[in-house]
């Protein structure tokens, strides 16, 4: 499938516009590109998949205030609405994005499938980052220099220090001292767990034990995938498709309204 591109949000559209569709929002310092290998699975022939790159990542221009989770959110608010989104799938940090956007006031959101979003403040391991460094330009050049060690072994992250490397360095810096804000004051899962329907997928080996044993102890619905990597819907993107539709069944969602 080709995506149909709306340049003045950085959309990525993939599957016919009379479907359901499914907000999919990229973690730090990603893109929609994550999430493009799902358009060539069975979840594209049941939803249409929009899929955002946040102001300031990818090829989306930064926004003109501070790069906050709060200001993130007012956008996924605001992109629900135009394409007439119930579910968004988030990755990473974006799920605290979801969680803030569906908590606005008539947000459209109602369901979030968050793919091993911030849970506990081990969560922030990446964007934590950034709250060590003073500025913007000497964080990005640092955790470049990181992803780079990391793909010497991992392939995975070869692909990930690409699409970091094109993120604007203010607003990676920005969310990441913000995230780590916020979750020094708020429990990240317990926010999520607000949502009116939600969904956790992921690979406990990649998950701090602070965030499994916060899983251990709150009732809200999960998924596991077993041998993904963090980026599992660029890796396994079948595997991801499989278990958002049976997320979908889960919540008692239908494929189609």
């Amino acid at each position: 499938m080709e995506p149909v591109a709306d340049h003045n949000t950085s959309v990525r559209c993939y599957g016919a516009d009379t479907l359901p569709a499914i907000l999919f929002i990229p973690g730090f310092g990603d893109d929609s590109s994550m999430f493009i290998p799902l358009a060539d699975t069975e979840l594209a022939y049941r939803h249409r998949l929009v899929m955002v790159d946040l102001p300031g990542f990818g090829n989306a221009a930064p926004l003109k205030v501070s790069t906050t989770l709060g200001a993130l959110a007012g956008v996924v608010h605001d992109l629900a609405g135009k394409y007439q989104v119930r579910v968004v799938v988030a990755h990473s940090v974006a799920s605290i994005i979801a969680s803030l956007a569906a908590r606005r006031s008539q947000s459209c959101i109602d369901t979030i499938i968050s793919l091993e979003g911030n849970l506990t403040v081990d969560d922030a391991y990446y964007s934590g980052m950034a709250a060590e460094f003073d500025n913007a330009v000497d964080f990005h050049r640092s955790f470049l220099a990181r992803l780079d060690e990391l793909a010497k072994s991992q392939q995975i992250f070869a692909r990930y220090r690409l699409i970091v490397a094109k993120a604007n360095p203010v607003a990676m810096w920005e969310l990441g001292c913000d995230a780590r804000r916020f979750s020094a004051t708020y429990v990240p899962g317990d926010v999520l767990a607000e949502t009116s329907r939600v969904c956790y997928l992921y690979n406990p080996v990649n998950c701090p034990k602070a965030s499994l044993e916060w899983l251990q102890n709150h009732p809200i619905p999960k998924l596991q995938m077993d041998g993904p990597t963090h980026w599992a819907s660029v890796d396994q993107p079948r595997l991801v498709a499989r278990k958002i539709l049976e997320a979908l069944n889960l919540l008692q969602l239908p494929d189609r309204h």
